[in-house]
C-alpha cells in the first residue's frame, strides 16, 4: 500500500543535469536569489552595504529587478507599499549593523499594516556571532533581538544548505494571515563563500489558510439576522484579504450600516446608502456604534484611532473577526472569531438569512447630517477645499499615500478613496517620512498608474533624497508637499526638486486642483508645493 506521505517528487532530467553540474563561482548570495526567484519574486528593494555585497552581486547576476533607495528606512517603506498593493511577499535586502537597524521604523509600520515584507539582512562573519565582541565592523551582540519585538517572525541561516529552507519558511510566515514583515539574517561569509550546492529550483512556500470555526459563524449569523440595530466596523483586514465585495454583500443582506476604520478606508463604498464613511473620531459616530445591539467588527482590533481614543464602549453584543490572535478581544469582550476576513465573511454569507430594515438608510443619513452640522462651523473652508481639489485631481483608481501631517489627519475621516486599497497612510505606527518612498514602491507595483504622495514640509525632509530614486527609475509619482507653517526655516522645495531634474510647481489653494491635475498627467515624477499654509 502507498500512502500520500510516502510520495516523493522526483527530479526531472533537466533538474538532475543542473544539480550534477552547477555553474561555477556561485555563492551563498546566489542561493538567496535563486530561492527568491523560485518563490516567485521578481522585484527587490534595498540599499547595498559592505556585509551584503555578495547578496547584491548575486541580484545583479539575476533577472530580479532591483530598486535601490537612498536610505534603508525609505527602502522599507517602498517595500511595504509594494506588498500592500500586490498582496505578494516582497524582499527587502539589508546590510548589517546600523544599516539593518535603519529599517526598523519601516518594518514597524509594515507590522502595524500587515504588509508582507521579507527583510533579509547580512550579519558579521559567523565566527563573530554570539556576543563574543570580536570588534567586527557593524557588530551587534544580538542583531536579531532588535527585530524580534517588531516583526512577525525571526529566522536565521548559518550555513549555505540552510538558506533555501529558512527563506521559504520566512516567506510562508510573511504571507500567512495575518500577513506581516519577517526578518532573516545570514552571516557575511555564508553569503560570500562559494558553494557546491545545486541551483535552487523547487522551493515552495504556501501560506496557511485561516478559516473560521463553523459553530462561531453560525452564532454570529443568528445574532445578525435577528438584530434590531446591527452595525459593521470594517478594518484593514478587509482590504488585506480582498474582501470588500463580500463585505458589501453581507451589509446589504442584513441591512447593516458600515463604518470603515482609517486603515480600512475603501472597504465599503463611500456613497452607499448604508455607508457611515470614516468619521470614527466624531462623538455622533461613537454614540451610533454604542447604540448597536449587534456590532460586527471585521479585521480591526479596535485600537486607539478606531475607538475614538478608547472612548467607545459597546453596549450590545460584539462579534469580532480578526486574523491576529493577539488583537482578538484585546479591547472589548466579544464572540471572537480567529479567521481571515474573506473566509469568515464567506462563511457568514453562506449562513445568514436576509434581514429587512427600511429605516437603516435613514438612520445613516441623519447621522451624516449631524456630523456635517458639527464639523462645518469648525472646518475652515481652505481645508475642505484642499481635500476636494485633491479628490477631483486624483484619478479614481490611483493610489494615494499620506504622511503624518495635519491635512492627512483630516483626510482619514473626510477623504473618499473611491476604491479599495487605494488610500494608505502611516497611521499604523505613526512614523514620519512614509508617504513619498511608499508611493515610489506603489509606482513600481503598478507601472503606468499615477500615484500621489502627500507630506507636510517636516515629513518631506525625511525622504527628500528619494527624488533621485524617482528620477532614476522614472516613476509616475506626484509629491504634494503642504507647508504646515511649523518651521520658519525650510528649503525652496520647488528649486530643490528642479535640481534633481523633477518638474516642480508652487501652488496655492485656489490653483491646487489645476496644478495637481497637470502634474498627475505628466509622466515621471513631479512635485507640487502648496503655500501659503492653509488653516489646518
Amino acid at each position: 500500500m502507498t500512502h500520500d506521505h510516502d510520495l516523493v517528487l522526483r527530479p526531472t532530467e533537466a533538474q538532475r543535469a543542473a544539480a550534477l553540474a552547477p555553474p561555477p563561482g556561485r555563492t551563498g548570495g546566489d542561493l538567496v536569489v535563486e530561492t527568491l526567484c523560485s518563490l516567485g519574486a521578481n522585484t527587490v528593494f534595498g540599499l547595498p552595504g559592505q556585509r551584503a555585497l555578495a547578496l547584491f552581486d548575486a541580484v545583479g547576476r539575476s533577472d530580479l529587478r532591483f530598486i535601490g533607495l537612498r536610505t534603508e528606512n525609505n527602502a522599507g517603506f517602498a517595500a511595504d507599499a509594494y506588498g500592500r498593493m500586490t498582496g505578494e511577499a516582497v524582499p527587502l535586502l539589508l546590510s548589517a549593523g546600523p544599516a539593518a537597524l535603519m529599517a526598523l521604523p519601516a518594518l514597524a509600520e509594515a507590522a502595524a499594516a500587515s504588509a508582507p515584507v521579507v527583510a533579509i539582512s547580512a550579519q558579521v562573519p559567523a565566527a563573530g556571532l554570539g556576543g563574543g565582541r570580536r570588534g567586527h565592523l557593524n557588530e551587534l551582540r544580538d542583531q536579531s533581538a532588535s527585530f524580534r519585538e517588531v516583526v512577525k517572525s525571526v529566522h536565521s541561516a548559518r550555513t549555505p544548505s540552510q538558506i533555501p529552507s529558512v527563506i521559504a519558511e520566512a516567506w510562508e510566515s510573511a504571507l500567512t494571515a495575518p500577513p506581516g514583515p519577517v526578518y532573516v539574517e545570514i552571516p557575511e561569509d555564508v553569503l560570500r563563500d562559494e558553494t557546491v550546492i545545486p541551483q535552487v529550483t523547487g522551493v515552495d512556500a504556501t501560506p496557511h489558510e485561516l478559516a473560521p470555526r463553523p459553530e462561531l459563524t453560525a452564532v454570529a449569523a443568528h445574532w445578525l439576522e435577528n438584530a434590531a440595530r446591527p452595525v459593521i466596523i470594517a478594518g484593514g483586514g478587509v482590504i488585506r484579504s480582498d474582501a470588500a465585495g463580500k463585505l458589501r454583500q453581507l451589509a446589504e443582506r442584513v441591512n447593516a450600516p458600515v463604518v470603515t476604520t482609517y486603515g480600512g478606508k475603501g472597504a465599503f463604498p463611500w456613497t452607499h446608502p448604508l455607508s457611515l464613511q470614516s468619521w470614527l473620531e466624531d462623538r455622533h459616530t461613537t454614540d451610533f456604534l454604542e447604540d448597536a445591539d449587534v456590532l460586527l467588527v471585521v479585521g480591526s482590533g479596535l485600537g486607539e484611532l478606531s475607538s475614538n481614543h478608547h472612548t467607545f464602549f459597546p453596549t450590545g453584543r460584539v462579534v469580532q473577526i480578526e486574523a491576529d490572535l493577539g488583537k482578538l478581544e484585546s479591547n472589548h469582550a466579544a464572540l471572537g472569531i480567529h479567521a481571515d476576513a474573506r473566509l469568515a465573511l464567506q462563511a457568514l454569507l453562506e449562513t445568514v438569512a436576509e434581514r429587512e430594515d427600511e429605516a437603516a438608510p435613514e438612520r445613516v443619513r441623519l447621522l451624516l447630517a449631524d456630523i456635517a452640522a458639527r464639523t462645518t462651523p469648525q472646518d475652515p473652508s481652505p481645508e475642505r477645499e484642499l481635500l476636494a481639489s485633491i479628490r477631483a485631481a486624483l484619478p479614481p483608481r490611483s493610489p494615494s499615500f499620506w504622511d503624518m501631517t495635519a491635512l492627512s489627519y483630516r483626510a482619514w475621516s473626510a477623504f473618499d478613496p473611491k476604491h479599495p486599497n487605494t488610500m494608505h497612510s502611516a497611521q499604523g505606527a505613526g512614523g514620519l517620512g512614509y508617504a513619498f518612498p511608499a508611493a515610489l514602491g506603489a509606482a513600481v507595483a503598478e507601472p503606468g498608474t499615477p500615484v500621489l504622495a502627500v507630506s507636510g514640509d517636516d515629513g518631506a525632509m525625511y525622504s527628500i533624497a528619494e527624488l533621485a530614486t524617482a528620477v532614476q527609475h522614472a516613476l509616475d509619482v506626484t509629491w504634494l508637499i503642504v507647508d504646515d507653517g511649523g518651521h520658519p526655516t525650510r528649503p525652496d522645495f520647488a528649486a530643490l526638486a528642479a535640481s534633481f531634474g523633477v518638474p516642480a510647481t508652487t501652488t496655492t489653494p485656489q490653483s491646487l486642483r489645476a496644478d495637481l491635475t497637470q502634474a498627475l498627467k505628466t509622466p515621471g515624477p513631479s512635485l507640487v508645493f502648496l503655500t501659503p499654509p492653509p488653516r489646518i
